[in-house]
């Protein structure tokens, strides 16, 4: 039956539904057709709890008040608001395909390389919510549409959360949103969500697209805040060992259980995925092409060196620690700078960044074996002060030491030195030709 034969189940405004796509908490979903345009739409009807709720119906009408305003690709938009009788309808971007949740429901968790492109596209929407001052609070695999051409769209803005302008939706303090997917300080307080809470769902998202699992699982509410505040959640690695070191790092990073260890932004989050810049390159921009990087670093004797290198060359050089700690590396594309901390380029970040330490299980009690005070079988893993990367690079070009100097109060001691010499010179001299000159006077 084509479309323009499909029976219509009934009619809301100016819209014909022609089938129910889903049915949850804050509506029902019909896929419509504008009458007059032909023009294909999803509706959602709000439910008559909500209506007979201020702060719900206050919420439904938010969700078209933000996304007609997030203009984006990747973000489904709200085209039309109204009421059938008392019930309030949402009129949105009808989105063919499937949800992400649906389609790992049934594929089971996806190659890397396609989780990366489809969180990429999920982070740019993201960043423009952000930027205008909107956090989404509910991102998870069930709130992205798939397109049968691979694209992603954010969807379901219901628990959006203008920064600047709070609707005082939630002044129970109440953690909206899904417990496995959520921040652990919106489980305290929702109404001081910000972007890193979008940020930890998101990379919460992309931990069951690589591990085919549910963060937390089989946990309730309580039991996911108190696993998430103390990070027990499996690495992604041990989950899935083929999973890239980089990938398992950047979303440990961004699921720290301290929002100020994770990345700033999602720009941030997808250059921790990928290990490249999101910054727009420079026609000019020789280097890049080249992949040339210079570091200032300090040695042991306090000497500033200078050394040029591929980005594969100076990673295993660090990951070597022939470069001394670093945390006090700084790197630049050209020769003259500006020198940045390695923390500041993607391509290093995760050499001096590390993921939140995993806490360790007990080791199982030998049959007879009763460990003295210390003994490893009471120790813990220390958290690694250098986070896990990719495996080493291919044989490089050895860096190039290209300058060498010295401390700005290097001089200082030489000149102390060269002093101490004179004075101990002069001693020496005066007390062996005294008693000469006495002697050839006497004569």
């Amino acid at each position: 039956m084509t479309e323009t034969t499909k029976p219509v189940l009934q009619t809301i405004g100016k819209y014909d539904l022609l089938e129910k796509i889903a049915e949850g908490g804050m509506g029902t979903v019909y896929k419509g057709r504008e009458r007059t345009t032909g023009q294909i739409v999803a509706v959602k009807i709000a439910p008559l709890h909500i209506v007979k709720n201020p702060v719900l119906l206050k919420r439904f009408e938010q969700e078209y008040t933000v996304a007609s305003t997030l203009d984006h690709t990747n973000i489904v938009r709200a085209l039309d608001y109204g009421y059938h009788g008392n019930l309030p309808f949402l009129v949105m971007e009808f989105v063919e395909g499937e949800s992400l949740g649906q389609k790992l429901e049934r594929d089971g968790r996806l190659p890397e390389a396609e989780a990366i492109r489809l969180v990429h596209q999920i982070a740019q929407g993201l960043h423009k919510a952000h930027k205008q001052g909107v956090v989404h609070r509910d991102v998870k695999p069930d709130n992205v549409l798939i397109t049968p051409d691979g694209q992603a769209k954010l969807a379901d803005l219901g628990l959006v959360k203008e920064i600047e302008g709070d609707l005082n939706l939630t002044r129970t303090g109440r953690g909206l949103g899904t417990p496995h997917f959520m921040a652990p300080e919106q489980f305290r307080n929702a109404k001081k969500a910000d972007a890193r809470c979008d940020i930890y769902s998101l990379a919460a998202t992309l931990y069951m697209m690589v591990t085919g699992e549910l963060p937390f699982k089989s946990t309730g509410p309580l039991d996911a805040w108190m696993k998430k505040v103390s990070n027990e959640i499996p690495p992604p690695r041990q989950l899935v060992p083929s999973i890239s070191e980089r990938m398992d790092w950047a979303i440990r990073r961004a699921m720290h259980p301290d929002p100020e260890q994770r990345p700033a932004s999602c720009r941030e989050f997808v250059e921790d995925l990928t290990g490249h810049s999101t910054r727009k390159l420079v026609a000019s921009d020789v280097n890049t092409i080249q992949d040339n990087w210079y570091l200032v670093y300090e040695d042991e004797e306090g000497v500033l060196h200078t050394v040029k290198g591929t980005l594969g060359g100076i990673r295993r050089s660090l990951k070597e620690n022939r470069l001394g700690d670093a945390s006090n590396v700084r790197a630049s594309r050209g020769k003259s700078g500006p020198f940045e901390p390695l923390r500041n380029h993607p391509e290093f970040r995760d050499l001096v960044i590390a993921p939140p330490a995993t806490p360790v299980p007990p080791l199982p009690k030998l049959p007879g074996a009763t460990p003295s005070r210390g003994s490893p079988m009471q120790s813990t893993v220390p958290e690694a002060v250098v986070a896990p990367t990719e495996e080493a690079a291919s044989a490089a070009p050895p860096m190039i030491d290209i300058g060498t100097s010295r401390r700005s109060g290097e001089w200082v001691k030489w000149v102390i030195v060269l002093l101490l010499i004179a004075v101990v010179t002069g001693l020496v001299s005066f007390f062996y030709l005294v008693p000469l000159l006495l002697i050839g006077k006497a004569h």
